[in-house]
């Protein structure tokens, strides 16, 4: 008998509902959805047309001319390093820290 009653409150317990399912809140829900369906599809479209029509794209030479400026800025930022570098260890093997 305890079973009976244990099983019939675990079922009132499962079953509430509201009384007009599908009526309420899911249709607002449903054009949220929509609206913010048409907010990404507008954000895409306007991203495509910037990115056509609105930026400069450089041309080959510009960018080939840009490539060199920053290899030549690279390898000179890396020798200024490894000169330091170089410095550095020199006086702290012969002049600090000597042998």
């Amino acid at each position: 008998m305890q079973g009976l009653i244990f099983s019939t409150e675990v079922a009132q317990l499962v079953e509430h509902r509201s009384p007009k399912p599908g009526v309420g809140s899911s249709s607002l829900s449903f054009r949220a959805n929509i609206v913010k369906m048409k907010k990404i599809v507008t954000y895409i479209k306007e991203t495509y047309d910037e990115l056509v029509h609105k930026v400069s794209w450089p041309t080959y030479s510009e960018l080939s001319n840009s490539a060199v400026v920053v290899l030549y800025a690279s390898l000179l930022i890396a020798l200024v390093v490894f000169a330091m570098d170089f410095c550095f260890q020199n006086l702290m093997e012969n002049i600090i820290y000597p042998h």
